[in-house]
């Protein structure tokens, strides 16, 4: 089985060398310099569960140069989705299937607008992950995969994923409401990832300040009465649980704080954006959401000029 690895980053970085101790033959798609050093050095994987050293692969910003491929693991940022799955053709063929393994809600619709709901999976990532420097990726927590079909089907093919997956030690389940877990994990990511750039604070810093709490959960709140607006009901016990899921991550610093630290362009129009933009559609407001959205949307502009230097 030929795997592609589409944006070899923190997440589908790692996902890839489990997969390549598991014997399978991976293609890993990155740009800049973490894939400079992922060409000289290979990929390394510094992990609580065992460290793995990715060595004599493909490591490529050439979709081209990969080929066909029976699975990709998609992982790019939220607002590169769709040039990337434009991207994505050389390796597409008559029964490739990609799983999207990207924050958000919608990336996998718009993958799926582009080559076919049949063949695009949607998952949901519980991991703690960070690239600690270009070639190297630091694993502190987690590993595991929720994921299923857009319209909540299990084919065979959506079987025979979570088959590789399993076989590479990589924790996984199908989820025929893949949606309903996508909301849930947006129940973290608006409210943690936003207040974890402003504040600078690591998720059990949050967690364990009053101040900021309040503020994720007012936050959260919107959240639910934006999946509301798409038929997701959000079961309040979720606040607690996310909060508690917060306190027990210890230092770690949210994916969009870690973005901000490295100069990168940050993911608001997914984590924030999309809450301000359902609830303005249903007559209704967005205040904590839309203050997030306006500070981060400053600060990635600032990100993004510097970077046009």
């Amino acid at each position: 089985m030929r795997i592609a690895i589409m944006g070899a980053g923190a997440v589908g970085g790692f996902f890839g060398a489990k997969l390549v101790a598991a014997s399978y033959d991976v293609a890993f798609i990155a740009r800049g310099a973490h894939l400079a050093a992922m060409q000289r050095e290979g990929l390394i994987i510094e992990s609580f569960a065992g460290n793995l050293h990715v060595r004599d692969r493909l490591f490529t910003d050439d979709p081209t140069e990969v080929g066909i491929a029976d699975l990709i693991l998609f992982s790019v940022k939220s607002y590169e989705t769709e040039s990337a799955a434009q991207a994505l053709e050389p390796m597409v063929g008559e029964k490739t299937v990609i799983l999207s393994l990207q924050n958000g809600v919608d990336n996998a619709d718009k993958i799926a607008h582009i080559w076919g709901v049949r063949r695009t999976l949607a998952g949901v990532v519980y991991i703690g992950s960070q690239l600690s420097y270009p070639g190297t990726i630091k694993h502190s927590a987690g590993g595991r995969i929720v994921f299923g079909e857009l319209d909540g089907r299990v084919h065979e093919t959506t079987k025979a994923v979570e088959q590789v997956l399993s076989s590479a030690q990589i924790p996984c389940e199908i989820n025929t409401e893949i949606r309903k877990a996508q909301w849930q994990k947006l129940l973290w990511n608006a409210p943690f990832c936003a207040i974890s750039c402003l504040a600078r604070a690591t998720a059990k810093e949050i967690a364990e300040s009053d101040s900021l709490t309040m503020l994720a959960l007012d936050c959260m709140a919107e959240v639910k009465e934006a999946a509301n607006t798409v038929g997701i009901d959000l079961d309040p016990a979720l606040f607690d649980e996310t909060l508690n899921f917060s306190s027990s991550l210890g230092e770690f610093k949210p994916s969009m704080l870690q973005d901000l630290e490295a100069g990168k362009p940050l993911e608001f129009e997914a984590f924030n954006g999309i809450v301000v933009s359902l609830l303005q559609q249903a007559g209704k407001q967005a205040p904590t959401n839309q203050v997030f959205y306006r500070v981060l949307k400053h600060l990635d502009k600032n990100i993004r000029a510097q970077k046009s230097y």
